[in-house]
């Protein structure tokens, strides 16, 4: 199935709709929303869980980022099975057993390291937001893959302009990794929604 181009407007309500009817499935529901970085994926799941927000009690709707996990300016490779191993993998077993708290490990950007463990109760729905959140690896555990795209000098504004002239050494780094993952995993091919990150939601 190709994706769906969602119109200005209409995209928030058009996704939260589709969680809302999987969601009677009763079991959690997770949306990844993958793009390359600055195209605008933090702002439009943010934007989904505040949409979200009535139709489920406090604290169902949990909102997950990459940044967390990411090993480093070069692992990038290595973030998605990481996220099936800590996140996505122990949230289907939970949620189909005793509902056990999902656990996942922080990495220190600044220490160059993994910190302190995180545990989280199973929430009704998961957003994961971030470059290679919906990965091939990861497909089999995800309900809805959206894909957030925007032209590369609005993206690379909003990278510098969000994480300081500190990013800008790294930021052709890190596009070098987003292009083999994005075109080994056929991500935006995969979607089932594709955003323009540039336009209103």
């Amino acid at each position: 199935m190709s994706p769906h181009q969602l119109e200005p407007g209409t995209v928030l309500t058009t996704i939260a709709g589709r969680v809302v009817a999987l969601a009677q499935r009763g079991r959690p529901v997770v949306v990844a929303v993958d793009g390359p970085s600055g195209s605008g994926k933090t702002t439009l799941a943010s934007g989904l869980a505040a949409e979200l927000a009535g139709s489920f009690p406090d604290d169902e709707v949990r909102v997950f980022h990459m940044d967390n996990i990411y090993p480093g300016w070069d692992g990038l490779a290595q973030a998605a099975p990481l996220l099936v191993a800590w996140v996505l993998k122990p949230l289907r077993r939970s949620a189909s057993a005793d509902r056990a708290p999902i656990r996942w490990r922080r990495y220190d950007w600044i220490a160059g390291g993994y910190a302190e463990w995180h545990s989280w109760q199973v929430p009704a729905v998961l957003i994961v937001e971030g470059v290679s959140s919906g990965a091939a690896v990861a497909a089999d555990y995800l309900d809805l893959l959206v894909w957030v795209s925007a032209p590369q000098p609005l993206r690379y504004r909003r990278g510098i302009e969000r994480d300081g002239d500190a990013y800008a050494p790294h930021w052709h780094r890190w596009q070098r990794q987003e292009d083999v993952v994005f075109a080994r995993d056929r991500t935006a091919e995969r979607a089932d929604f594709q955003v323009d990150g540039s336009r209103p939601w």
